[in-house]
């Protein structure tokens, strides 16, 4: 499964350019809510933006990447100021 990520400090965010790809794609409304919503990273429309785009997929402070994972893992992202990894889910408490 591809999941895509920001891979540097800032923030994960598409490019006007992406945007109006991945709305060609979705044939749906881009909204805010999908672009922080962590479990629609693996998005197929998503992750074909950045593979097209590359480096133009990023927004301003991003710097987006695919990581590849096993199918069968059940993840989430995780984030320190921006920098974003894949990390396989468990539990924990707060």
């Amino acid at each position: 499964m591809k999941v895509v990520i920001n891979g540097c400090y800032g923030g994960f965010g598409l490019s006007d350019k992406a945007t109006d790809l991945y709305k060609e794609l979705a044939a749906t409304e881009y909204t805010y809510d999908f672009e922080w919503n962590l479990k629609n990273r693996n998005d197929a429309n998503l992750v074909k933006v950045v593979e097209m785009l590359g480096e133009e997929a990023n927004g301003d402070f991003a710097e987006l990447k695919i990581v590849e994972i096993p199918d069968d893992v059940n993840w989430t992202v995780f984030n320190y100021d921006g920098w974003e990894w894949v990390a396989e889910a468990h539990r924990t408490w707060g």
